[in-house]
């Protein structure tokens, strides 16, 4: 098993498949929530894209690279709207174990199901060891790699680091 490594232009055409994936498949959605860290630039991408709000919610889940952790949510979503949209496109950029987005969904319905008549799912990689299948992914990764994405960068930098 080798790592994948992918580039910022990668990243961003990436996202741009996931949407055009949704897009095929004629689901009209009315809320993006994206999972943070890793899903805000997708969100972020995908609400520009079809022009509706974006909410987020803090996860974390991974201490000090590859490390992982227990499972920890923010107490609430973000968003400028006053009212979760009724169909949610909730996004991140991977499934790794699956355990973030396969919780993240009784989560949502427990704090905002009141207003959600259906959430689907949407990642930039879907990995085999998943227990949870996303309802749109871009890329499957049979053999489950380690993704260097272009922004990690920046976990390994301090201020002090973009002194001149």
């Amino acid at each position: 098993m080798s790592d994948l490594h992918v580039s910022w232009s990668d990243y961003h055409r990436t996202i741009e498949h996931l949407a055009a994936q949704v897009y095929k498949s004629n689901w009209e959605f009315n809320q993006i929530v994206c999972l943070a860290k890793g899903g805000l630039r997708v969100g972020d991408v995908l609400a520009r894209i079809y022009d509706v709000p974006l909410a987020i919610l803090a996860t974390s889940s991974y201490r000090s690279g590859k490390s992982r952790s227990s499972l920890v949510f923010s107490r609430d979503l973000t968003m400028t709207t006053p009212n979760l949209g009724s169909h949610v496109l909730l996004v991140d950029d991977l499934v790794d174990s699956g355990v973030t987005l396969q919780k993240t969904i009784p989560w949502l319905e427990h704090h905002y199901g009141f207003y959600i008549e259906e959430v689907r799912t949407g990642v930039l990689w879907y990995k085999a060891c998943s227990v949870i299948k996303p309802d749109y992914y871009v890329d499957y990764l049979a053999d489950n790699p380690w993704i260097h994405q272009p922004f990690e960068r920046y976990e390994d930098m301090t201020p002090a680091d973009l002194i001149i």
